[in-house]
């Protein structure tokens, strides 16, 4: 349950990043969007553990990560590095895509930091609830995809 947080909490930190969300109910709803079904007891405790405080941004007030956190944001590679040991996944092969499945509500947060990780071998990702396609430009570049991934899901 402990991962299921964690998975939440960055998807939370993501959003927010994205664009300006005001309410709880707003977090709420784009939590469901991203495949996170929560309560509002939850969301209350999320805003509360990360700390999340009110700005007013081109006259919109909002929701938005202290300073303190923003400083200690992590790249993406070592988000995935954190993520991925703690997740059980699988990876298959379909063309020049790379198909991970993993626990349902947690393939937004793998993307979203493989994304951020900018990896030159990922042409794009795509990720639904429990699944996320990685495309790769070429066979070379899937290959060394997956090997980096299977590598970060061992811990190493």
């Amino acid at each position: 349950m402990e991962a299921m947080k964690q998975l939440r909490q960055r998807a939370i930190r993501d959003l927010l990043g994205q664009r300006p969300i005001r309410t709880q109910q707003e977090l709420a709803a784009a939590l469901r969007e991203r495949g996170f079904r929560t309560t509002q007891a939850t969301i209350s405790r999320d805003v509360a553990d990360l700390g999340l405080i009110k700005v007013a941004h081109d006259g919109v007030v909002a929701y938005a990560i202290p300073p303190r956190l923003v400083e200690a944001e992590t790249t993406g590679e070592e988000r995935l590095r954190k993520l991925l040991p703690d997740l059980p996944f699988e990876l298959h092969e379909a063309g020049l895509l790379l198909v991970l499945r993993t626990l349902p509500g947690s393939a937004h947060a793998i993307a979203a930091a493989l994304d951020r990780a900018r990896w030159p071998e990922v042409a794009g990702s795509i990720a639904g609830d429990d699944t996320l396609f990685v495309a790769c430009p070429d066979r070379g570049s899937l290959q060394r995809v997956k090997r980096r991934l299977l590598r970060l899901g061992e811990g190493s």
